[in-house]
This record gives structure tokens, C-alpha cells and sequence, in this order.
């Protein structure tokens, strides 16, 4: 059984205040994603390094795109979503929020997101904090969504049973 109503139709763009949005991320955005993830990777490993094994040390621009095809993929077969924050006119992407389904009981969907180190504390992270619990409850199908590292601490996450197949 999917995690998903057959009939689903993802959100394609989602603005976030009147200067951002978000959207599925493609290959395509390589080039904006690695400078993102890698001049944020100090922080990025504190969140989902011991979970995740992510991001890398080093990362090239094809490591990247290929990992983001990946991604472009799973969102398009419904099997996981990653979407990207973009400025209005997408010169910038300033972070992501991931939609999976979950590895853990007790929930029917995990999330978590991130911003860029410069965005950490700024109107737009707040704008985006508010936005992805509301909208995960009033856009998506899921009864129980996990807001892993809102809800609870990674640590705690990991210490869950994990669902077994």
C-alpha cells in the first residue's frame, strides 16, 4: 500500500511570505544547491550527519546533480519529496524541506527543513518554521506527520522503533 492516495496531486509551487517559495527541487538546480548545502555543511552535519550520513565532506557539482535527479525521480513516483526555497525570480536557494515516508512508527510522514547558515534567524526561516506544520496538515493527506527536529530531537528519532516491512 502507498503511502499516498493514488489520486494525489503534490503541490507544485507554495509561496512562503510575499519574497519566497517553495518547489520541488530538479537536477537543474545543482548549481545553486551545492554552494547552499556545502557553505552550510558545518550545521547541515549537526542535524542529519549522524542520521543521514549528510551532507559529505566534498561533494562535486555532478555528485550533486545526480543526487538531486535522484530526488526529481522520488518526488515525481511519490515516494519521497524534497522541496527547495527559492527567492521569487529562483536566483537563490536558500534551503529544503523533505517529506518521506516515515522509517519510524507512530507517524504517517516525516519532515524536516532547513535554511542556509546566513538565512538562520531571518524573517524568512521564521515565515518557513510557520508555514511547513500548517501546511503538511492542510495541504497533504496525512493524519500524523513527524516534525523531526521540531517535535522531537534527531537522537530521539533514531531511538524509535523503526516500522518493520
Amino acid at each position: 500500500m502507498s503511502w499516498l492516495p493514488a489520486r494525489f496531486v503534490h503541490p507544485t509551487r507554495v509561496p512562503v511570505g510575499p519574497d519566497h517559495h517553495l518547489r520541488p527541487i530538479r537536477g537543474s538546480d545543482a548549481e545553486q544547491d551545492l554552494p547552499a548545502v556545502m557553505g552550510s555543511r558545518p550545521r547541515l552535519w549537526s542535524i542529519y550527519g549522524e542520521a543521514w550520513g549528510w551532507p559529505p565532506v566534498a561533494m562535486t557539482l555532478e555528485q550533486d546533480r545526480e543526487d538531486l535527479l535522484h530526488h526529481e525521480r522520488e518526488i515525481e513516483a511519490h515516494e519521497s519529496f524534497n522541496y527547495a526555497l527559492f527567492d521569487e525570480l529562483e536566483t537563490e536557494l536558500i534551503g529544503c524541506v523533505y517529506i518521506d515516508p516515515p522509517e519510524k512508527t507512530g507517524a504517517d510522514a516525516e519532515a524536516s527543513w532547513w535554511v542556509r547558515e546566513e538565512y538562520v534567524g531571518s524573517r524568512v526561516e521564521a515565515l518557513l518554521d510557520d508555514l511547513v506544520p500548517r501546511w503538511l496538515n492542510e495541504d497533504w493527506p496525512f493524519r500524523a506527520v513527524r516534525l523531526i527536529g521540531r517535535d522531537l530531537t534527531w537522537r530521539e528519532w533514531m531511538d524509535l522503533p523503526r516500522i518493520e516491512s
